[in-house]
């Protein structure tokens, strides 16, 4: 995993995302998806220029069943952007750096 960026799990999931104290965005992914790794670098280089004010995670959606089952996740990648807790931006499959970056400073 880059650094900047935290593998999260069903049982992590709570503690990391829902109870982090700054705003996190939590990219759902899958080993076997084509647009989940070309989407993953702009992930990795968004957490290096966010990552001092925004936490990012990445969850497989093959090992970890329940948390994209709780947040309708249908289709891989989607990143969903999350601000106390709650969830506030939903963004699925593969878009522009710029919409990525858009998206986080509209979460600070």
């Amino acid at each position: 995993m880059a650094e900047g960026v935290v593998e999260i799990n069903d049982s992590s999931f709570d503690k990391e995302v829902l109870e982090a104290g700054i705003p996190v965005v939590v990219d759902f992914w899958a080993p076997w998806c084509g647009p989940c790794k070309a989407i993953g670098p702009m992930v990795e280089e968004l957490a290096a220029d966010f990552g001092d004010k925004i936490k990012f995670a990445k969850c497989n959606v093959d090992d970890n069943p329940v948390s994209p089952g709780k947040y309708e996740i249908r289709a891989i990648p989607t990143l969903i952007f999350f601000k106390d807790g709650k969830d506030v931006e939903k963004i699925t499959g593969m878009v522009a750096k710029s919409k990525l970056e858009d998206s986080l400073n509209n979460l600070l």
